[in-house]
């Protein structure tokens, strides 16, 4: 990749931008459209890597196709927001989209986002904006965790932390209250988030929330002025190192304090049901269906479940990265195995797509070796990932009588990588749980018993700890690997038939 100017004094990306519009030629793709006259009508929380990779940049295609209707407001409401929001706002809210191929490398600067709303300490300015007339989406990507509601019954969990007046949910609520009371019209609420039947998970948050905090009237004013559209969403994008951003100031010359680094595949699967204004889906490359489930079904028990699969064995050994485990024969033999003749199984037919084919092209996407997708990254959530991901599958295979060994070997590598030391002896920084002090108390219950680690009650549903063959299945996968180690208790298992 050739420099914009000359690498050693990197350009602010308010001025690349500035120059564009003058007509002046650069080596990156910059935003040709006028942002000062484009109108501010979703809002999203959650801003981070993801979002910036994905919904964003769909935005920015509609931006530079001539939509002037449409641009984000990011919006934090924690207080590790505060980062994003002051690197966006010291750059005119313009950052740099590295697409890294197995060959190639692109480079753009996304100019879609065009305000945010910091409401770490008070949510008013939030609530305002999404009570503004112009606003027609709230958009999310707040993670597994942050839906108050129950994994296994899907039912709303009033008393959950997620639940609060100061949520994404309470802000929510307390907009679309406004909203009400000020006539701001229908609005969408756009679940970004890797939750299956995202929409509906949203709706149920949103509803239980308002009606706790507004009664009744709000609730129906919602059930016929609110949709919450499922969508199933799907890009691998690394949280952003410091040697991100020494090579975009040193390759390209952009001074760019959070770059976003990505692969070049992107998907968007979304329901049309859009309450308020009505996004011009059919100018955007995206598949638009009335059942996304079948998607959702193939994302999440296969890239996702995948990820969380070789995530905690890698850990064990030290690996770094998800391209660096793929290169280790007998985690991507793991891998390959698990998806074909664990999970895909479970997976229903999904229109116009080849599963055998999307297996492979996630065995290629996950050794990109230009990513750096850090398996420290993967780690995070378990107890909120697995129970969306993978335990479906387990649940699927049980009551077929299928096979659950590498599965099981999977949650035996998070049980041993929560005791905090890997297969060197070296410490592991866990990664942050929504319940880790918990899930460490449990792994170290298994030190004694190994079936205690299913007495975790908050993560194992009784489908999976009363049974007698995943009890067994899972307590052999432990011994093995606290015996053997990850390559020996891989390998033996795969060559059991």
């Amino acid at each position: 990749m050739s420099a914009v100017r000359d690498a050693s004094t990197p350009i602010p990306l308010p001025q690349v931008y500035s120059d564009a519009l003058q007509g002046e030629l650069n080596d990156v793709s910059v935003p040709s459209y006028d942002r000062d006259v484009l109108t501010h009508s979703i809002i999203h929380i959650g801003v981070g890597g993801f979002h910036r990779a994905h919904l964003a940049v769909y935005i920015d295609q509609l931006c530079q196709a001539g939509h002037t209707d449409w641009s984000i407001v990011g919006a934090g409401i924690m207080p590790g927001d505060v980062a994003m929001a002051e690197a966006l706002s010291s750059q005119d809210m313009l950052y740099s989209l590295v697409v890294r191929g197995a060959d190639t490398t692109d480079v753009s600067i996304i100019g879609s986002i065009n305000d945010f709303v910091l409401a770490v300490d008070d949510l008013e300015p939030l609530v305002a904006k999404i009570a503004e007339p112009t606003t027609q989406i709230v958009s999310l990507t707040i993670t597994e965790g942050g839906y108050p509601i129950d994994d296994s019954t899907g039912a709303f969990l009033p008393d959950a932390p997620t639940a609060a007046a100061h949520s994404a949910f309470g802000a929510i609520a307390a907009g679309l209250e406004r909203r009400r009371m000020e006539t701001g019209g229908p609005i969408t609420v756009l679940s970004c988030d890797n939750i299956l039947a995202n929409g509906k998970a949203a709706a149920t948050s949103t509803l239980g929330v308002a009606e706790n905090a507004y009664g009744a009237d709000l609730v129906r004013w919602i059930t016929d002025n609110v949709s919450f559209p499922n969508s199933m969403v799907d890009r691998i994008t690394p949280t952003t190192s410091d040697a991100d951003r020494t090579w975009i100031a040193n390759e390209v010359g952009l001074a760019d304090s959070w770059p976003v680094v990505t692969e070049p595949f992107i998907q968007w699967v979304v329901e049309d049901r859009f309450a308020g204004k009505r996004l011009p889906l059919e100018d955007l490359d995206v598949i638009v269906t009335d059942n996304v489930e079948p998607y959702e079904y193939m994302k999440l028990r296969l890239l996702n479940a995948g990820h969380s699969c070789l995530a905690y064995l890698s850990a064990l050994e030290g690996t770094e990265t998800v391209d660096a485990a793929m290169a280790t024969p007998h985690i991507k033999s793991f891998l390959e195995a698990f998806l074909a003749n664990e999970a895909l199984p479970t997976v229903p037919p999904v229109p116009g797509i080849d599963l055998d084919n999307y297996i492979a092209s996630l065995i290629e996407r996950f050794s990109n070796p230009n990513i750096g997708d850090q398996i420290s990254r993967l780690c995070l959530d378990g107890s909120s990932k697995f129970p969306k991901f993978l335990f479906p599958t387990i649940e699927a295979q049980l009551e077929s009588d299928g096979p659950i060994t590498l599965s099981a070997l999977a949650l035996a590598g998070w049980c041993q990588y929560l005791g905090g030391v890997d297969e060197s002896g070296a410490a592991i920084t866990i990664a942050d749980d929504p319940n880790q002090a918990a899930a460490i108390s449990f792994a170290a219950a298994s030190a004694a018993n190994p079936a205690a680690f299913l007495d975790f009650a908050d993560v194992f549903p009784p489908s999976m700890s009363e049974s007698e063959r995943f009890q067994t299945a899972f307590a052999d996968a432990l011994a093995l690997l606290r015996e053997q180690g990850v390559r020996s208790a891989i390998n033996e298992v795969l060559s059991d038939p």
